[in-house]
């Protein structure tokens, strides 16, 4: 019995791993994005699930990870075609967080968050456009691994916003975190990091109880420098990503909701919508704003270095909460996960801190391409005392 509803309903796959392999013994789950040969693929959503065939092979990261002698346990929740953060699926149900319970687990990789959080998998692959790693990673006080765009192979994954979408994975401790990246990364940046840089404007921006919580975190690591990354200020890094994001969003899958008028549950329509009403002009004035954040991206990010930030601007809100509250605190966390999804970097998120009781997350972008830089690095540090 899933007491977590953290598995989609049905048939679960419970395939062995090649023996011997560098993944032996460690079991896993997948988000219901990946294919999986002979199980069908829903999405989150039940019409989604209606218009698309079983799948005849499996998606490239489940096949590394079978191949590599891991055993896949099930699939998992996940938000509508993940197209949200909070975990919440109108027609499956909520996940539940283990490690904040009556709060939501984060989406949109819930399922797989609250599998590993529960102890049910020792991994779980995810996927990351927008923060659907890290935030539910730093809700139920995991590692959480969102790559370089690109790093890993999305074929036979359901895509949301291709130019951003990545294969992330989440772990109870660092040295799981870096035995999976070990097998679905490319080989290494041989660059260590040697250099951290504190982001002012991001910890001023999830305010001060947040930076407060996060202090004993902090002195886990190396000595930092202080650092203000967006001098017009996050906010219109988000407001760019946002815009491309949703572009990318409609030209995706545009025509299969035009086509199938599929029912979505609240918050997810609206974004939909949202995303089919971006014009031209408003795509223009994004791709100006990335290049920008890029440019100064590039300036700060030298081999061996790492920004230092919160994952999210607090810990996961209560089940419930109302819309519009939900909705603001998902621009905040967004106007965080930005930088890294803005530059196609490798983020790890670091289960160091608590708030009121629950986790709280603390983050390390690295320079595109340093993700096994990033996971060694995370290996050497020990998470405060509690």
């Amino acid at each position: 019995m899933d007491d977590l509803n953290a598995f989609v309903p049905g048939p679960q796959p419970d395939l062995p791993g090649e023996p011997g392999g560098p993944l032996a013994g460690l079991t896993f789950a997948a988000k219901d994005l990946f294919d999986v040969a002979g199980f069908p693929t829903g999405a989150g959503n039940p019409d989604w699930l209606r218009t698309h065939p079983l799948p005849g092979r499996h998606a490239t990261a489940v096949a590394a990870m079978l191949a590599a002698g891991a055993h896949l346990k099930g699939k998992t929740q996940t938000d509508e075609l993940a197209f949200s953060l909070n975990g919440e699926n109108a027609h499956y149900g909520t996940p539940r967080n283990p490690r904040a319970p009556g709060r939501i687990p984060g989406g949109s990789s819930s399922g797989s968050a609250s599998a590993v959080a529960g102890g049910v998998v020792e991994t779980a692959l995810g996927t990351d456009t927008g923060g659907s790693v890290r935030v539910p990673a730093a809700y139920c006080g995991l590692y959480g691994m969102r790559p370089s765009h690109g790093a890993i192979a999305v074929a036979g994954l359901v895509p949301l916003a291709p130019r951003f979408d990545t294969v992330g994975w989440f772990a109870r401790d660092a040295a799981t975190l870096a035995r999976v990246g070990r097998v679905l990364l490319p080989p290494a940046d041989p660059t260590p990091i040697t250099r951290l840089l504190a982001l002012e404007d991001a910890f001023a921006l999830a305010g001060a109880a947040v930076t407060e919580a996060l202090a004993p975190a902090l002195v886990a690591l190396p000595e930092r420098a202080p650092l203000t990354l967006a001098p017009e200020g996050l906010g219109a890094w988000f407001t760019a990503f946002r815009i491309l994001q949703g572009q990318d969003i409609w030209r995706t899958h545009g025509a299969w909701i035009a086509a199938t008028r599929p029912h979505f549950g609240p918050g997810i329509a609206e974004r939909f919508a949202w995303a089919a009403s971006i014009t031209a002009a408003e795509g223009a004035e994004a791709e100006a704003g990335r290049a920008r954040a890029l440019a100064r991206l590039e300036a700060v990010l030298a081999p061996g270095t790492a920004l230092v930030l919160p994952t999210t601007p607090g810990i996961a809100p209560r089940l419930a909460t109302p819309p519009a509250e939900l909705d603001g605190f998902r621009t905040r966390t967004m106007t965080l996960t930005c930088i890294a999804g803005l530059g196609g970097l490798p983020q790890i998120t670091l289960p160091f801190a608590q708030s009121e009781g629950c986790p709280l997350g603390l983050s390390l972008i690295g320079p595109r391409g340093a993700d096994r830089a990033l996971l060694a690095f995370a290996e050497t540090l020990t998470p405060p005392q509690e």
